[in-house]
């Protein structure tokens, strides 16, 4: 029974204005439009209040001069009512205006020192309450920001099903929101694509390569073929390995560009032993001894692609070894929140400006690693990306007297 796709996702709307038009966007509520009116207004709000509280605290301070006067009139003379009003005891015209003049002044100072500190006060208590407004005021106009940011973390986790959709005015930050929509719309048909493609190659690629191993092993086992013939069927039979391990590194190396979903947890030291068994027989073949120890280190991850970095570095350590007496060291730890592996070896000495050209595809090294026998130059680029696709990386050293040291760093 036909199965109906599933209907494609809808693009986000466009933009409602356009950028063309010079009169267009200054009608529209653009963040600066909206943050000018809102501080322009705070500052306004603000001003006024401040103006009324100076207001009321001034015609209060005069009320209370005019009200409680530093002196009083009895029967015709001028005695003073406070301590520091002081008046002469027989003064003359003169000498009672200056006295009485002073007493006024220094009233109206004590006056005015009054309003200034309870106009400090309330200033303060202005300022207290329009920072903690503006705080809130610029969390809610930024938050669009904070939503857009979420949504960019959730997608650097390879979830690109994930939108945005961001509702509210049509200003600068929808249309960030709306742009950035319609960009992982694109991605996300993107990546679709890369999916099936290496879906379908693995099977278009595999298949072949298949029923030509297939055949020449019908005819090698034939006992009464030619020796030019098996000769020749022995060579075919190599170079159809060779293919096939080009298209399993292409494949791999394909689906361990992007970050690990599903994840479980795996001994690093469990994975780099199960690779130590794989590469023990072609070891011996060559003479290099495997040595190290090996603690436990569990990280989150794909167990298959970590037991292939481990495999990859090993082959590689003992493929470009010395003739005689070479060795590969394999190490485990856990060491500062992050599992380390370490495969260092004996071999031909490294030069420190080839060490980025090991990673890159097809790259060896001019001398040692040109043999066609060795591998299809895809062995570090895919531990690199799978190391990536955990969170990890990979280094490479050159180590002192030939050789190199790989250390692998995953997060635990």
């Amino acid at each position: 029974m036909a199965t109906t796709p599933a209907p494609h996702p809808q693009a986000p709307p466009k933009p409602t204005w356009d950028p063309r038009d010079p009169v267009r966007p200054l009608l529209r509520p653009t963040i600066r439009i909206r943050l000018t009116l809102l501080y322009g207004g705070m500052f306004l709000i603000a001003g006024i209040l401040l103006l009324s509280i100076i207001y009321l605290f001034t015609a209060q301070a005069l009320s209370d001069s005019t009200s409680q006067l530093p002196f009083k009139v009895v029967n015709g003379t001028v005695q003073p009512t406070t301590s520091w009003c002081r008046l002469p005891e027989s003064p003359t015209g003169d000498q009672l205006n200056d006295a009485v003049t002073l007493c006024l002044r220094h009233q109206s100072d004590i006056a005015l020192d009054d309003l200034l500190r309870r106009s400090l006060f309330a200033l303060l208590g202005l300022s207290i309450i329009a920072f903690a407004f503006g705080y809130a005021m610029a969390g809610r106009v930024l938050s669009p920001l904070g939503r857009i940011t979420r949504t960019a973390r959730q997608v650097a986790g390879s979830d690109l099903s994930r939108r945005i959709e961001l509702d509210g005015p049509d200003d600068e930050l929808k249309e960030l929101a709306d742009t950035f929509d319609e960009m992982l719309d694109r991605l996300e048909r993107a990546f679709t694509a890369q999916q099936r493609f290496v879906a379908n190659a693995s099977h278009e690629l595999r298949t072949p390569l298949a029923i030509n191993r297939t055949l020449l092993e019908v005819h090698l086992s034939d006992p009464g073929a030619p020796v030019e013939l098996q000769q020749l069927g022995k060579t075919l039979l190599a170079t159809n390995e060779r293919s096939e391990q080009l298209v399993e590194g292409l494949l791999l190396l394909a689906r361990s560009d992007n970050q690990i979903i599903e994840r479980k947890p795996v001994d690093l030291a469990e994975a780099a032993e199960r690779g130590v068994d794989q590469v023990h027989a072609e070891a011996e073949a060559k003479g290099v001894e495997i040595r190290g120890e090996r603690a436990p280190a569990v990280v989150q991850g794909n167990g298959v692609l970590l037991e292939r970095i481990a495999l990859n570095l090993l082959q590689n350590a003992v493929r470009y070894n010395v003739p005689e007496g070479g060795w590969v060291e394999v190490t485990t730890e856990a060491k500062d929140g992050q599992a380390v592996l370490v495969v260092s070896n004996t071999g031909p000495v490294v030069p420190a400006y080839e060490i980025d050209n090991l990673f890159e595809p097809f790259r060896r090294l001019r001398q040692e690693r040109t043999g066609s026998d060795k591998g299809v130059g895809l062995g570090l680029s895919i531990a690199r990306s799978v190391a990536r696709a955990h969170g990890g990386r990979i280094i490479a050293e050159p180590r002192e007297g030939g050789g190199l040291v790989m250390r692998v760093t995953l997060p635990i």
